[in-house]
């Protein structure tokens, strides 16, 4: 099983949408089983508009991740790509057209958020084996 997790979700209603949440839901073996305690999460999310509800979204995501016990990795403001992407420290959002191209530069904020990711994963499996 893996170590990180990164969920990306598109934003409904300042929500994540039902299919994501039932996909969630589904888990709660694994939960139960405490197969998914201590995994390092993260979380991204995109809307058709600047204020739709993308924060919301990834906050729901993460509500769901501390009942697991996972550890959150969230980008906060550790690189300046963040702004570029809109300045979430919660996770990269995005806002895309009617087309579904992004509006905002995010490919660095995303692969910043996921190498952040990986970097604490490592150092959670590394205290664990430690």
């Amino acid at each position: 099983m893996a170590d990180a997790i990164i969920f990306s979700a598109p934003t409904r209603f300042g929500n994540v949408p039902s299919q994501f949440k039932q996909f969630l839901d589904i888990n709660g073996g694994l939960w139960a089983q405490g197969k998914l305690a201590n995994k390092v999460v993260s979380a991204m999310s995109s809307a058709s508009n600047p204020h739709g509800g993308q924060e919301a979204t990834i906050l729901s995501i993460y509500t769901t991740m501390y009942h697991w016990g996972a550890i959150v990795a969230a980008p906060g403001y550790t690189d300046p790509v963040t702004f570029a992407a809109g300045g979430n420290p919660y996770g990269t959002s995005v806002t895309v057209d009617q087309e579904g191209n992004l509006k905002e530069d995010v490919k660095d904020a995303v692969i910043h958020q996921a190498k952040r990711t990986v970097t604490v994963a490592g150092w959670v499996k590394e205290g664990q084996q430690g």
